[in-house]
C-alpha cells in the first residue's frame, strides 16, 4: 500500500492505494496519525484502495478516535465493496463520507 499526502489550502489530502490489510493498515496508522493535530481538517481518499480487511477498518477506528473535538476528519471516493463493509459493520454512520475527494475538501475548506 501507499499513501500519498499533500496540501489543499487548509486540508490535508492522504490518498490510500493498494490493499489495506493488517500489514498496511500498521504503515498507514504510523504515517496519518501525527497529520491529526487541533483543528486538523483531514480527507482520507480511497478511490485507488482495492480492498479493506477488518484490521483497515480498526485503523479507521483508531483515526477517528484520535481527532480533537476542534479537527474533522473525512472520507471521500469509498469503493462499494468497502463501503457494504462499512455499512455491514456500523462503521458507515460513524463517518462523514464523500463522493468525491473535492467535495470532501470543499466541506472541510
Amino acid at each position: 500500500m501507499d499513501i500519498y499526502v499533500k496540501e489543499a489550502g487548509k486540508v490535508t489530502l492522504a490518498e490510500l492505494s493498494g490493499e489495506v490489510d493488517s500489514k498496511a493498515a500498521a504503515v498507514a496508522q504510523e504515517k496519518i496519525l501525527p497529520l491529526i493535530k487541533d483543528d486538523c481538517r483531514l480527507v482520507l481518499d480511497f478511490s485507488r484502495v482495492s480492498a479493506m480487511s477488518g484490521n483497515g477498518l480498526r485503523f479507521l477506528l483508531t483515526l477517528r478516535r484520535q481527532v480533537p473535538y476542534s479537527g474533522n476528519m473525512v472520507l471521500a471516493s469509498l469503493p462499494e465493496q468497502i463501503k457494504d463493509s462499512m455499512a455491514i459493520t456500523g462503521f458507515l454512520d460513524l463517518f462523514t463520507i464523500f463522493e468525491t475527494q473535492q467535495e470532501a475538501i470543499r466541506f472541510l475548506s
